[in-house]
């Protein structure tokens, strides 16, 4: 037979393609079971996950996942607001604090105060953009018309058959929404005189990132070293060790933030980072000690893995006060 009769050779691969897989069934069957191994892979991944997550949820009273991701959420909002248009913080300030007056009111009343919201949240409304735009005189005057309006409130609701209580009740209900006004509207209206000031939003900006820091390295020691509790009695998950690690992340953030962000020499941020470890601590020790006179676990469960604003603001109302002062003596 001369070459032109012959048939054209196939090529390998379109003979490859022509013929039937073979052994499909053997080949599905490892499919199945390497698709069946990763599954089970995945399941003994996520089960030690969730085993690690509740050994840090246990030793940390908080799931720690979602608290670092709205901490995040957070501090990126306040970062913005600080660097772009301070005025912005202002705006960040009011919701703020008018959700904790909210939650504060909310407990008090779980506790059995009659302590009208409304106007809880009306004097803090009041109370810091009079601090921002006409400080300090604004600041005081406006704490004292919102004690004021609460009082007024309550008085008059008292008039009603509904909200008519014994006059030792009535005391406690008045003093209980004065409270809020000088724990909440005070305290945070530091905050908002500071960022008034030239260059004050710096300084805000500086004694958050602080306040943070002693959080996160109250955490992270006290969750690897803490075997010495610093108050039992009011929050028994706070240790010594924890303080320890906070000082040392304050002072440091407060050191590189004094000399590169502020102006100020080294010192500065030392003395900035031990008095705002202090403050926070009180301030972390103060809410801890309210929630257990008022026999509740959180202020509120709004925010996953935080039980609610005030536990996450809590170290920063006094803190506020502090580092006023101390803008007011070294700036």
């Amino acid at each position: 037979m001369n070459e032109e009769a012959r048939p054209p050779r196939e090529r390998p691969a379109e003979r490859s393609r022509r013929q039937p897989p073979r052994n499909r069934s053997e080949f599905q069957a490892q499919l199945d079971s390497g698709l069946s191994e990763f599954e089970a892979q995945l399941r003994d991944a996520r089960k030690h996950f969730d085993d690690a997550q509740e050994r840090i949820n246990a030793r940390t009273g908080r799931n720690l996942l979602f608290a670092i991701l709205f901490g995040l959420i957070l501090g990126l909002s306040m970062l913005a607001s600080l660097i772009f248009v301070k005025q912005l913080f202002l705006l960040v300030a009011l919701v703020l604090m008018g959700f904790v007056a909210v939650e504060l009111a909310g407990a008090l009343r779980y506790a059995g105060r009659d302590v009208p919201r409304v106007a809880s949240v009306l004097g803090v409304l009041v109370v810091l953009p009079l601090s921002y735009f006409f400080p300090p005189v604004g600041q005081w005057w406006g704490i004292t018309a919102a004690i004021a309006f609460v009082t007024l409130w309550r008085l008059v609701e008292g008039l009603s058959a509904s909200h008519r209580v014994p006059r030792r009740d009535l005391l406690k209900d008045l003093g209980a929404g004065a409270l809020i006004q000088l724990y909440v509207s005070m305290l945070g209206s530091f905050a908002v005189v500071l960022l008034s000031h030239e260059g004050g939003e710096w300084w805000v900006l500086t004694f958050l990132v602080i306040v943070v820091s002693t959080d996160v390295g109250a955490y992270a020691t006290g969750l690897t070293f803490g075997r010495h509790p610093m108050a039992p009695r009011i929050s028994p998950k706070k240790t010594w060790e924890g303080f320890a690690g906070a000082a040392a992340a304050a002072v440091i953030a407060g050191v590189l933030l004094a000399v590169l962000l502020l102006g100020q020499p080294w010192w500065v941020g030392v003395l900035l980072g031990l008095a705002l470890v202090i403050t926070a601590t009180v301030g972390d020790l103060t809410e801890s000690l309210i929630k257990r006179d008022l026999g509740i676990k959180d202020i509120s469960s709004w925010l996953p893995g935080h039980g609610g604003f005030l536990d996450r603001l809590d170290s920063i109302l006094p803190s506020a006060v502090v580092a006023y002062v101390l803008y007011l003596i070294f700036a």
